[in-house]
């Protein structure tokens, strides 16, 4: 893997998808090469067979490092489940010397006194973002640095997960000969992909609708101000056909992509389709609008539940941008108008944004996590890629770990 290279994979419960990329023009990612597989070993974005888990990642890998002939070595890795919880938290730090103006020692120790707060011995902190500092009493000082004060507040964002979910998907990637370089959560990446700054400031909320969940993240104020995660995403309105349909789950999952639409009057009444299903006749009509109508209620059900938990922690008056939709049962059809009616917000689809190489396989909101975990991790930790500026992230012991992977792969067992 070269030095200017880098990588991400997208675990989720219907597919994997690993993207290889390097800086582009004017800081834009350039798409070297994408493997997507189906997943298998998963259910609602969490491990649930480490053998199968491995193989699909494995798999994805592969076809990444065929696709842009490169190998890769490390990733950033998406996380998602329903065991993700978050709240914000204040951080609070002295500056000993007022005549020196605040240095980056003073914002990580800000930031690391942020991080502590009492959660189960069974989980760990994901993630600290900071939202604003304060200095001195002076609010909503997006960087300090260099600012002249006595004392440093900063308002996060605060992530934790399950760590043998965390565990148990690093053990599948790093078996798959992948070392994870960090573990991002997927509806954050999907807000890097997706959104503008202008709907970060006025208020949005991303409702990443996977294949096994929905994972949500609410903007205020230009930063991120709650993250969770539901268990119930696309597999469930294929599932909700199987049943009301009586076909089999492939023949279901077909006529959603084919046939679908979120808003049965949009479609014709008289419309049939024809399916396999279970039975002595193994082919039947249905129609159309039936089909529709199964979906509907699903999608209605899901963009309430996305509602109930924004309301619980903010006003949706609030929120002028509205609702992104990402992921791949965003593409369903008419999806984006039921949303609005739902939640009486303005809604579109986001699709990634910003990208050069490879940009038309990644060109669809199902992959808005991938592409927003490799903006997430630049962004975060400021990358030594095509001559970028270096971060904590790979600093010596970074390399020393690639040193050790590399001479993995020059002298096997």
């Amino acid at each position: 893997m070269r030095a200017d290279t880098f990588a991400s994979v997208d675990v989720g419960t219907t597919k994997v998808c690993t993207a290889v990329a390097e800086i582009g023009d004017e800081q834009a990612i350039r798409i070297l090469g994408v493997g997507v597989c189906p997943a298998r070993g998963f259910s609602r974005g969490m491990v649930d067979n480490i053998a199968e888990a491995t193989q699909s990642i494995a798999d994805s890998v592969d076809k990444a490092e065929r696709s842009s002939g490169t190998r890769i070595l490390s990733a950033h890795v998406g996380i998602t489940g329903s065991h993700i919880q978050s709240l914000n938290n204040r951080g609070i730090a002295a500056i000993p010397d007022r005549s020196h103006p605040i240095g980056s020692e003073d914002i990580e120790r800000v930031l690391e006194g942020a991080r502590v707060i009492n959660i189960p011995s069974n989980r760990e902190v994901l993630h600290a973002v900071p939202r604003y500092y304060v200095v001195d009493g002076q609010d909503s000082v997006s960087d300090p640095l260099g600012m002249h004060g006595q004392r440093l507040d900063v308002e996060t964002h605060i992530v934790t997960a399950s760590t043998s979910a965390m565990q148990n998907l690093m053990k599948c990637v790093e078996s798959a000969g992948v070392e994870v370089e960090s573990l991002i959560l997927e509806p954050l990446a999907s807000g890097e992909a997706v959104l503008e700054e202008e709907e970060r400031k006025q208020g949005v909320v991303v409702a990443d609708i996977g294949g096994g969940t929905t994972g949500i993240a609410v903007y205020l104020d230009g930063s991120v101000y709650h993250t969770s995660v539901l268990p119930v995403g696309g597999t469930h309105l294929t599932r909700d056909l199987v049943a009301g349909l009586r076909c089999p789950y492939i023949v279901a999952e077909e006529a959603k992509a084919n046939y679908g639409h979120a808003i049965p009057s949009m479609v014709d009444a008289g419309e049939m389709v024809d399916l396999d299903c279970f039975g002595s006749e193994r082919q039947k009509s249905v129609p159309r609008r039936r089909l529709c109508e199964i979906l509907q209620a699903r999608c209605e059900e899901i963009m309430e539940m996305v509602m109930s938990e924004v309301k619980r922690t903010v006003h949706d008056d609030i929120l002028s941008a509205g609702v992104v939709l990402a992921g791949g049962t965003a593409k369903l059809r008419g999806l984006d108008i039921l949303a609005e009616q739902v939640t009486g917000l303005p809604v579109r689809v986001g699709v990634p944004r910003h990208l050069q190489g490879l940009s038309e396989t990644l060109d669809d909101p199902a992959y808005a996590t991938s592409v927003g975990l490799l903006q997430w991790a630049l962004k975060e930790n400021g990358m030594l890629y095509a001559g970028h500026r270096a971060g904590p992230s790979l600093a010596f012991g970074g390399w020393l770990r690639r040193v050790g992977q590399w001479m993995r792969v020059l002298m096997p067992e």
